[in-house]
């Protein structure tokens, strides 16, 4: 990299710090903490909202592209809104009562992993957001799988 960025030193301190409720969740686990259970709803929910979070990041560049005259790739829109619609689906499994939370935080994880590949695919963002979201994506999705993987010793 040429010492360019496009990232304030806030914004990649404030990113790295958006792990420390997943490791907060996960260490809970581990250390057999009264809340456990708490520990990996909240881990849930922290993780599907961080998905989501990132198919409005999508939209927005989406939408930025089409402003600035460019064209969003085919099925930019509609990639945006998978994320939320896939939260949903790995929470159903909870409020049916049927096996949670481990298999979800496992896809969950996995989803979160894969991320920034449709980032790369979409092609908005600048290499320095890139690799950041690299980064926090590997951090966030092996931290919720290992809630997922933890999981079996708590239910």
């Amino acid at each position: 990299m040429d010492g360019q960025t496009s990232l304030s030193p806030a914004a990649r301190a404030l990113g790295y710090a958006g792990l420390l409720p997943q490791a907060l969740c996960v260490g809970l686990l581990l250390i057999g903490h009264e809340w456990r259970y708490t520990a990996l709803a909240g881990g849930f929910a922290y993780a599907a909202a961080i998905f989501s979070f990132l198919g409005g990041v999508w939209w927005g560049q989406a939408v930025s592209s089409a402003r600035t005259g460019g064209a969003a790739p085919a099925g930019a829109y509609a990639i945006a809104v998978l994320p939320s619609l896939l939260a949903v689906a790995l929470f159903l499994p909870w409020t049916f009562g049927w096996e949670w939370p481990g298999p979800a935080l496992l896809y969950l994880g996995a989803l979160i992993l894969g991320s920034p590949l449709i980032d790369r695919a979409i092609g908005h963002a600048a290499p320095d957001f890139l690799r950041l979201r690299w980064h926090l994506s590997l951090g966030l999705g092996l931290l919720t799988m290992a809630l997922g993987l933890l999981a079996g010793r708590v239910i």
